[in-house]
């Protein structure tokens, strides 16, 4: 029994040790991936292109890119066609279907019902795009992209910008890829705001422009983020880093920044078919907007942040207790951050105005430089006494050496007994007992407070 248990112990020992290992190497499963082919099968796709029609160039090529996307891993792919439904004169805008549901080695599906569709009628995209929002199953971790292959304008009145960027928002697809066959000028202006806009404007430019999207969508794209110091140097490290969507302003990656004993950032793999902000949270947050990631390679972005510190030294406790200051970019009104005495804490280079919550408080203007720690301390404050307890109204007052007042605390209503402890200095106290006939029976006294030691004081004597 008892080399049962010490065995048990043993392993259970052993499942400990092994967790940090296992945590630092632990890799997200992989995400699976979601084509969905939406084309254009209006009546202008019967037109000729070169020696054939854009319908035949589009089926065959669609029928291509199928057979060689079926021998990915995690990759499901679907097939919505539009305009195939209703001749042209009916002006049906509602002329669309999911032809090809979303499964796995997809492409003798896709090639059948490809060769069932004759191009008819109308070019509903904008109603295409809202209802393509329900073919992608529900699943917060797939990546889930839409390739959008037509020859013509919206042509039911909608606003194909609009409809993708509120999916967009709601995260029911990535931005769209729009490839438009033919030379029409307007495609650009209107799809262009929907996603990645590409012109094939001839065979062979369709060919390499669908290789391309698919690239784009299945090849591993990653990026090294460089934190530069004043020089230019990629030197800063350790700090949190936020990719977030530009789109929805939603945070999609969080990592905390890492170089190697080489000094070299590590790359991340992040989804090119989103765009991106990054957020490099130094104090204060330094913003990257709109990254330009080219995918299916690796990306290197480099972000000017110089930090320093700002130490806040406290030799020995004090009658505050735990003392905090307020940090602020010197000329703005915001709060930066509180710190705590004693701490210390990295800020981006510049100028700082730190307020420390003593009583009376005390503020400082400090420069927090590259590499290097800026110390602010506090001299040990004294006390007040006041012995009688009496009811009244009245505050306390810094002196300053051009004997102007300024006041910093009231005392309370209920009584004026109190133990307070203040920074050293001059000061004035001011008081009116509550039962006193006018305003002429007001007190006025000046003390002295010294660091460590208790200043007592009568009033109304």
């Amino acid at each position: 029994m008892r080399s049962v248990c010490l065995w048990l112990v043993c392993l259970l020992l052993g499942g400990l040790l092994a967790l940090p290992a296992a945590a630092q190497n632990k890799q997200p499963p992989p995400k699976k991936t979601r084509l969905l082919f939406l084309l254009d099968a209006s009546g202008s796709m019967l037109a000729k292109w070169e020696t054939s029609q854009r319908w035949a160039v589009a089926k065959t090529m669609l029928a291509r890119m199928a057979d060689s996307l079926d021998t990915y891993a995690n990759l499901e792919i679907a097939l919505r066609v539009y305009g195939h439904q209703s001749a042209a004169n009916l002006k049906n805008c509602k002329d669309t279907k999911l032809e090809v549901p979303f499964a796995a080695h997809n492409a003798g599906n896709i090639k059948k019902k490809l060769q069932l569709i004759t191009p008819k009628g109308n070019t509903p995209i904008t109603f295409s795009l809202e209802q393509s929002a329900n073919d992608f199953p529900p699943d917060p971790n797939a990546r889930n992209v839409i390739v959008i292959i037509t020859d013509g304008l919206e042509s039911c009145g909608g606003d194909p910008c609009a409809t993708s960027l509120a999916l967009q928002k709601k995260r029911v697809f990535l931005k769209p890829f729009i490839i438009g066959l033919g030379e029409d000028p307007g495609y650009a202006q209107q799809f262009g705001c929907m996603g990645q806009y590409y012109n094939a404007s001839d065979i062979k430019t369709f060919q390499k422009v669908l290789d391309n999207v698919i690239n784009i969508a299945l090849k591993k794209t990653t990026v090294s983020v460089e934190l530069t110091d004043d020089a230019g140097r990629p030197v800063e490290t350790n700090v949190n880093l936020t990719f977030l969507n530009n789109v929805t302003g939603q945070p999609e990656y969080n990592f905390v920044h890492y170089l190697d004993a080489a000094g070299k950032p590590d790359e991340l793999e992040i989804d090119a078919l989103r765009s991106y902000n990054l957020l490099v949270n130094t104090l204060p947050a330094v913003e990257l907007q709109n990254l330009d990631i080219k995918p299916g390679r690796h990306n290197v972005f480099k972000v000017k942040v110089p930090q320093g510190y700002l130490y806040l030294r406290q030799d020995a406790p004090t009658s505050y207790g735990s003392v905090t200051a307020l940090v602020r970019q010197k000329g703005d009104v915001n709060l930066l951050q509180t710190q705590r005495f004693p701490s210390q804490q990295k800020y981006l280079t510049g100028t700082y105005e730190v307020e420390l919550l003593t009583l009376p408080r005390i503020r400082k203007t400090v420069t927090i430089r590259q590499g290097q720690a800026t110390e602010i301390s506090f001299a040990p404050p004294g006390a007040l006494n006041i012995t009688q307890d009496m009811q009244g109204y009245g505050s306390l007052y810094l002196m300053h050496p051009d004997g102007s007042q300024e006041w910093i605390w009231n005392l309370p209503e209920g009584s004026s007994k109190i133990s307070v402890p203040l920074q050293p200095g001059n000061y004035r106290v001011v008081y009116r007992i509550k039962s006193a006939k006018g305003s002429k029976f007001t007190d006025v006294k000046n003390f002295t407070i010294k660091s460590n030691l208790t200043t007592t004081i009568k009033l109304f004597n």
